[in-house]
């Protein structure tokens, strides 16, 4: 095993880690984790966060059940729109996406660039969110028809069937401002929903890809550990201010992927 496979699977405990601490956001750590450090194509890569981030996440999900974290009648409200939405991107529209999208003379956007650049738009917006957030976390709206709650989910599952995330930093928010759900409880709902998204969105891709099953069960094994002590490790830790900061990593890591794409 060599340095950049061992810095890999570091990195896998990271991302399962953050899952269980603040019920989002592996997936932003696993896709430039398997583009970047380990060369994976950017397709591979939100193929295989899909199945990472969707099989810790389900470990998550019991661990916050446990607890009494998870509404599961709101989160699987939630998932049925987003599932389809994710399973129906990951099958047909990622296919379906040029290998040139456009070109203007000698420079030329390729799928595996629009994908990552899409991606990280999608980062800067969710960073924003995660810095902003704070005291908004607590405020109390009503319900919303579902209908509303049904459309989201279409949105939102299209978004993460193409960036290949789980969609936890989008939820989380979601669900605390439109199911008016304590935030604790917002994280553990999120599980659910990623889990659901996650796993089906992945066997999109089963029938479109080869997967390389050794190196991804082993990744995943590891995201699992970490995500078994992000649970416990959310007890000690505060969620607003865990949040923010994660924001900040994440608005970096955004610029960097843009600067990184485009230079």
């Amino acid at each position: 095993m060599d340095t950049t496979q061992i810095l890999g699977y570091i990195g896998a405990l990271i991302v399962g880690l953050v899952l269980g601490l603040i019920g989002g956001g592996g997936s932003i750590l696993t896709v430039p984790l398997l583009v970047y450090l380990l060369g994976y194509n950017p397709v591979v890569a939100t193929a295989y966060s899909l199945f990472v981030v969707g099989t810790s996440s389900m470990v998550g999900t019991y661990q916050k059940h446990k607890k009494g974290l998870v509404d599961f009648k709101t989160g699987l409200a939630f998932s049925f729109p987003s599932f389809v939405a994710v399973y129906l991107s990951r099958r047909y529209l990622v296919p379906g996406i040029p290998e040139t999208i456009f070109s203007i003379g000698d420079y030329e956007i390729s799928k595996g660039m629009g994908i990552m650049i899409f991606f990280a738009i999608i980062m800067l917006l969710a960073s924003i969110s995660m810095i902003r957030k704070g005291k908004d976390e607590e405020v109390v709206s009503k319900n919303q028809p579902y209908y509303k709650t049904f459309v989201q989910g279409l949105i939102i599952g299209t978004i993460t069937g193409i960036i290949g995330a789980g969609g936890g930093f989008l939820y989380v928010p979601a669900l605390v401002l439109w199911a008016n759900i304590p935030m604790k409880k917002a994280v553990g709902t999120s599980l659910i929903i990623v889990t659901i998204n996650s796993l089906i969105g992945f066997m999109g891709d089963v029938q479109t890809l080869d997967i390389e099953w050794g190196f991804l069960l082993i990744f995943t094994l590891v995201s699992i550990l970490g995500i078994i002590l992000g649970v416990f490790l959310s007890k000690f830790v505060s969620g607003p201010k865990l949040k923010k900061s994660f924001g900040l990593f994440v608005l970096i890591m955004a610029i960097y992927i843009i600067f990184k794409e485009l230079k």
